[in-house]
């Protein structure tokens, strides 16, 4: 029983990590071998400041990364459910007008019956071989109607079948985009969990003290970064008051601090970054883009001067991270898996640009 649970396990192994492998963005360095180092007045280090910064950089390349692949699955996520309601509205549409079809066949028919119950001949014949001359002269306004009605059905007719024929055609391609979205979502799904899994198995490998100053170093790294960037006076001159709307989405925001990221999220039990900031200008009445990206595309973009709290401050080169500017150098956000909604410094990573959500 033993042996055979052993090659399960073997096999399970053997598995993920050729799901790591084939993921190409998710297969990670391994942890460098231990140097042994002594730090002054303590006990030997298995892994030196350097070598655990290496770790660390290779872990926030793939939080990065996944943070990226979950914009992705958000806004084909949130394209699929446009979809599937453009699908459903079509569906009525084409149900409405199906009715309207076979009530107006029904009216043409009943015309048709009409004209034969009178012997097959045309009003305008049956008028001319009267003997009455009040009757002819009062049936021909009668015969002007009965005919413009008659176009008037036919068109109309006419025009409901192309329509149906159009709202077809359009939930045939939503059908389409759906599936392709959905698709898109697995895709994204899948690289997301491989790059987290790659992440956690890094730092699985490390000590329960190695690990505590590997959260040292990051807390370091990102205590650097906005000592560096409050130092270049980048805030220097900032100092916008909220707007109503903005306090708002702020006071929302700050109010999740402590629940988790969970990548996919928008609460309200736990948030991913851009699930956070949607979530708060939402609760603002000032609904915005689901994703960071987007929210970089959309939204009014403003000078790092100009900004007030309740701004969104847009991190990396490819607009995978989103913050809430709060005032006073720092940001609400929520920074990835393993880690819950808090505050940091504003300029602890590479600042893209600031968006105004209400402009």
């Amino acid at each position: 029983m033993n042996r055979r649970h052993c090659a399960t396990a073997a096999i399970t192994l053997v598995c993920a990590l050729a799901l790591l492998t084939s993921t190409g963005q998710a297969s990670a360095a391994p942890v460098p071998e231990p140097s042994s180092s002594v730090a002054p007045g303590g006990p030997p280090q298995r892994y030196s400041n350097a070598e655990l910064e290496k770790v660390r950089a290779q872990i926030e390349t793939l939080y990065r990364k996944a943070g990226a692949a979950t914009d992705a699955y958000n806004l084909a996520e949130e394209q699929t459910k446009k979809q599937s309601g453009e699908i459903v509205k079509l569906a009525k549409a084409i149900v409405d007008g199906q009715a309207r079809i076979a009530e107006l066949k029904d009216r043409v028919g009943a015309q048709a019956r009409e004209q034969y119950r009178n012997g097959g001949l045309p009003p305008g014949a049956q008028l001319a071989l009267s003997s009455d001359p009040k009757l002819f002269l009062d049936g021909i306004n009668q015969i002007r109607q009965g005919q413009q009605a008659s176009k008037s059905l036919l068109a109309e007719l006419n025009q409901t079948q192309q329509d149906l024929e159009t709202y077809t055609q359009d939930a045939s391609a939503n059908w389409e985009k759906l599936e392709a979205n959905r698709v898109k979502q697995a895709k994204a799904k899948k690289k997301i969990n491989a790059q987290i899994k790659a992440a956690e198995k890094l730092e699985s490998q490390l000590e329960k003290k190695e690990r505590d100053r590997l959260r040292q170093l990051e807390r370091d790294a990102a205590d650097a970064a906005q000592t560096a960037w409050l130092s270049s006076g980048a805030i220097k001159d900032v100092s916008g008051e909220a707007s109503e709307a903005g306090a708002a989405a702020v006071a929302f925001a700050t109010a999740q601090i402590g629940k988790p990221y969970v990548w996919g999220a928008e609460g309200p039990g736990s948030y991913d970054c851009s699930g956070l900031t949607s979530q708060a200008w939402l609760a603002a009445k000032r609904p915005i883009p689901r994703t960071s990206q987007e929210q970089w595309r959309l939204l009014p973009r403003i000078d790092i001067q100009d900004m007030r709290p309740g701004d969104l401050i847009i991190y990396h080169a490819d607009a995978s991270h989103v913050g809430m500017y709060v005032g006073d150098g720092a940001i609400v956000h929520a920074p990835r898996p393993g880690r819950n909604v808090t505050l940091a410094g504003a300029g602890s990573m590479k600042i893209l640009g600031v968006v105004r959500p209400d402009k």
